[in-house]
C-alpha cells in the first residue's frame, strides 16, 4: 500500500484548500495521511473523509481544553506514529518551526514543498519559482493550484469542488475574516445583503461567524427592516464545525470577504458572492471552481500586504459604502457598478481555477493569461512549442541556480 503524508498545520481556508492535493494523491493510489492543527481536527474529517487524520497541537487554537503541560506528550504520540508509517512522498506545506521539525524526521529525498537538509531550511523548486512568481500578485496562480503542483498528475479543476450551483435554502452571510481589514463594516454589509435578498426566491437569511463576530451579527440584523429581520437566524458563534458544514450546504449564496467558510461553501458547491478588499486578491485565493463571483476592489494600491499598516485610510472600501454596489448586486448592470470596483467570474482551465473579469478593470488581464500559459508549459501541462516561446519570463522568473543546482 502506497501512503503518502500531507503536512498542513495553518488556519481553516487553508485546509480546505489542500483539496485537489489530496485527490490527486488519492488519484495516484496514495493512501492519505493528514497532519493538522487540533483545532482543525472535525473539519478534516468532515472534508476528507477517507484520509487518515492525525491532529497536532500546533497552535495555541488547538490546546482547547488540554494544559500546556500536555502538549509535549499529545505531540510527541503525533511524531512517534508518523515515524513508524512507511509513506512514499510527503507534502510539508508550510514553514513553521512544526513543520520543519515534522518534516525533519524524514528522508529528505521523499520530502516536498519546506524540508531541511543538513538543518539548513530549502524550499521545493516549484516553490522558489511560484515565489518568484507571487511579485506579480495581480497574476498570481489560486493557492489551490499552488499546493497541487506539487505533485505530477494533478487531477483537472473542474473535478475538485461541484459546480456551484443554488440549494434552496436561502442566503448565508459571513460577517467576517480573520482579517478585520479585509471585511465589510456591518453598515455597509447590511444594503449588499439586503440587495441579494431582494431578487432571490427563499428569503431566508443565515449570519454566520465566530463568537467574536455575535455582537457585528446583532448590528447587521439590527440594519434590516422588519420582513427582513424576520426571516434572519444569526448563528454566529452558535455552530461547531459540523454545524457550520450544514448551515452551508444547500445556500443559494453565500457572501462572504476571503475566510474560510467561503473555501467550504466552494467544496460543497455552494455559489460564492465575495467581497474582495485590502490585501484580498482573487486569483490568488478565490474560491475554487466554476460560477463563484467576487467584488473585488480595484485600486492602485491594491492588493497590499496584510502585515503592513494601510496608508490611504481604507480607499479599497470606498466603493462598496456607494449605493450603486448595492444596485449592481440586485441587478447585475454593468451601468449600476461603482468605479473601483471589478467584478470577475471563476472558471477553470488547463491550469486550474481562474477569475476572467465580467465587468469593471482588468489591465493586468492579459498579462495575466500569458503568465498561466507559462506555468502550464513549466508544469508540462501546454505545449511550449504551441504557446511559447516565452523568453521575458524565462529571463524573469528563472535563476541560474535552477541549472546549476541538481
Amino acid at each position: 500500500m502506497k501512503r503518502a503524508l500531507v503536512i498542513q498545520l495553518t488556519r481553516f481556508g487553508d485546509l480546505v484548500q489542500t483539496k485537489r492535493l489530496v485527490l490527486t494523491l488519492q488519484g495516484r493510489g496514495f493512501t492519505v495521511h493528514l497532519c493538522v492543527d487540533r483545532s482543525l481536527e472535525a473539519l478534516a474529517r468532515i472534508v476528507y473523509p477517507y484520509c487518515e487524520i492525525h491532529p497536532l497541537i500546533a497552535h495555541g487554537s488547538g490546546i482547547d481544553g488540554y494544559g500546556k503541560d500536555t502538549v509535549l506528550p499529545v505531540n510527541y504520540e503525533i511524531f512517534r506514529q508518523l515515524a513508524e508509517i512507511n509513506f512514499s512522498e510527503i507534502y510539508n506545506l508550510n514553514f513553521s518551526s512544526m513543520n520543519y521539525a515534522l518534516s525533519s524526521m524524514f528522508d529528505p529525498e521523499k520530502v516536498k514543498g519546506h524540508k531541511r537538509i543538513n538543518g539548513q531550511p530549502m524550499k521545493d523548486r516549484w516553490f522558489e519559482f511560484c515565489f518568484r512568481l507571487a511579485a506579480e500578485r495581480r497574476n498570481n496562480i489560486n493557492l489551490v493550484d499552488y499546493w497541487a503542483a506539487l505533485s505530477p498528475n494533478m487531477i483537472p479543476a473542474e473535478e475538485v469542488n461541484p459546480p456551484a450551483t443554488p440549494g434552496g435554502k436561502g442566503i448565508g452571510v459571513v460577517m467576517a475574516g480573520r482579517e478585520s481589514r479585509r471585511s465589510l463594516p456591518y453598515d455597509v454589509l447590511a444594503p449588499l445583503v439586503l440587495a441579494a435578498s431582494s431578487i432571490n426566491k427563499n428569503k431566508d437569511i443565515y449570519l454566520l461567524g465566530s463568537s467574536a463576530e455575535r455582537e457585528s451579527a446583532k448590528k447587521l440584523f439590527s440594519k434590516f427592516p422588519a420582513a427582513a429581520a424576520k426571516t434572519t437566524t444569526n448563528l454566529a458563534g452558535e455552530t461547531d464545525w459540523e454545524g457550520l458544514a450544514a448551515a452551508v450546504s444547500g445556500l443559494d449564496l453565500l457572501i462572504t470577504p476571503d475566510t474560510g467558510t467561503m473555501h467550504l461553501a466552494a467544496h460543497l458547491g455552494v455559489p460564492v458572492l465575495g467581497t474582495f478588499l485590502s490585501s484580498a486578491w482573487c486569483s490568488e485565493t478565490g474560491p475554487y471552481g466554476a460560477g463563484h463571483t467576487v467584488l473585488q476592489a480595484d485600486i492602485e494600491c491594491a492588493p497590499c500586504m496584510e502585515a503592513a499598516p494601510c496608508y490611504n485610510n481604507m480607499k479599497c472600501l470606498t466603493p462598496f459604502t456607494d449605493s450603486s454596489a448595492a444596485r449592481y448586486v440586485a441587478t447585475r448592470n454593468p451601468e449600476h457598478l461603482p468605479k473601483g470596483i471589478s467584478v470577475f467570474e471563476s472558471v477553470c482551465d488547463f491550469l486550474g481555477t481562474e477569475f476572467v473579469l465580467k465587468t469593471g478593470n482588468d489591465p493586468s488581464g492579459e498579462r495575466r493569461q500569458r503568465l498561466r500559459k507559462f506555468i502550464g508549459c513549466h508544469l508540462g501541462l501546454l505545449d511550449i512549442g504551441e504557446y511559447g516561446p516565452f523568453a521575458d519570463l524565462a529571463e524573469k522568473f528563472y535563476k541560474d541556480k535552477d541549472w546549476i543546482a541538481p
